[in-house]
């Protein structure tokens, strides 16, 4: 019996046949599905089975996409928060200074609502530093010779009484507060009437000095000028009293008193003009005149060169 050995290679149809074949098969579905929608179920089927192919054949570029989007977003969030951050910085540096231009705006307000009120003149001045003695109250402001600013003018704020003009340089000015111990102001008691003098301790209160023990002075009683020093205008608060000790070991009571104006607080006050002087009358000029020819040294060494009658 003869045997052939196995054929290596498996003939079967023609190569030819079988491209004739698929494109005719090809060509068929094609038509049968674009006329009928056969195949659309058998499509519905093959995508369940290629859609976790394409998503994982994707997952690549979306890393990428996800990667480069997530550090775009990072350097965008990072320049904003840096924006953010800065122009918190200078909202917050430019709020203290909005509010304090506010104040200042209102307390020069009310400053030349000073004048309408009081029916006074005057400029105002800016107090730049205070003085070095340290023992004095006294302060610097911005106005001096050039603003025909004198010594002896009141200074004010919208509230009270500051102070006076003590010195005068030609760009500036120096300003006694009426806390100094070496200022003292006539005043009177708004209640009352009464009129006295108050003086400064130096520790930024006052003294209501020379009033004796039966005085009718009560605690919050107000002091306003009384006008009689020809400097300070009448009817300008000057303080307030805040304490009363009647001890009559002493010979007048002790009245402490606390500015009304904010004497060692704000930065702008107002110089008041000089105030004119007062007419004396007719007969007092005269008198007034008649003593100081007669006190004068011209008139003394007239009444020694008249000659004696024969």
């Amino acid at each position: 019996m003869d045997e052939q050995p196995p054929p290596f290679f498996k003939r079967g149809p023609a190569p030819l046949a079988l491209l004739s074949f698929y494109v005719a098969l090809a060509l068929a579905l094609l038509v049968v599905d674009a006329r009928f929608q056969t195949l659309e179920v058998l499509r519905q089927a093959l995508s369940m089975f290629t859609h976790p192919v394409q998503s994982l054949a994707h997952l690549p570029a979306q890393f990428l996409d996800n990667a480069r989007s997530y550090f775009a977003s990072a350097a965008r969030l990072q320049t904003e928060s840096a924006e953010l951050q800065r122009g918190r910085l200078e909202h917050a540096a430019m709020l203290p200074r909005s509010q304090h231009v506010e104040a200042e705006n209102e307390r020069l307000r009310k400053l030349l609502g000073v004048k309408e009120r009081q029916q006074v003149s005057g400029q105002v001045a800016r107090i730049l530093y205070s003085a070095r003695d340290p023992y004095a109250r006294r302060v610097i402001v911005d106005k001096g010779q050039q603003d025909r600013v004198i010594a002896g003018q009141p200074v004010v704020d919208d509230i009270g009484i500051v102070g006076q003009v003590t010195r005068v340089f030609p760009f500036v000015a120096e300003v006694t507060l009426i806390t100094d111990k070496e200022q003292a102001v006539p005043v009177q008691v708004v209640r009352t009437g009464m009129r006295s003098v108050v003086f400064g301790l130096g520790n930024g209160e006052l003294e209501l000095r020379f009033m004796p023990l039966n005085a009718d002075i009560r605690s919050g009683d107000v002091l306003v000028t009384s006008g009689l020093d020809g400097i300070f205008p009448a009817g300008f608060p000057v303080a307030k009293v805040v304490h009363i000790a009647s001890d009559t070991t002493y010979t007048f009571a002790q009245i402490r008193c606390a500015p009304v104006a904010g004497v060692e607080h704000f930065s702008e006050v107002m110089i008041l003009d000089p105030r004119p002087p007062v007419a004396l009358p007719e007969e007092l000029a005269e008198e007034v005149a008649g003593k100081n020819a007669a006190t004068s040294p011209k008139g003394t060494r007239a009444k020694k060169k008249r000659p004696k009658k024969d």
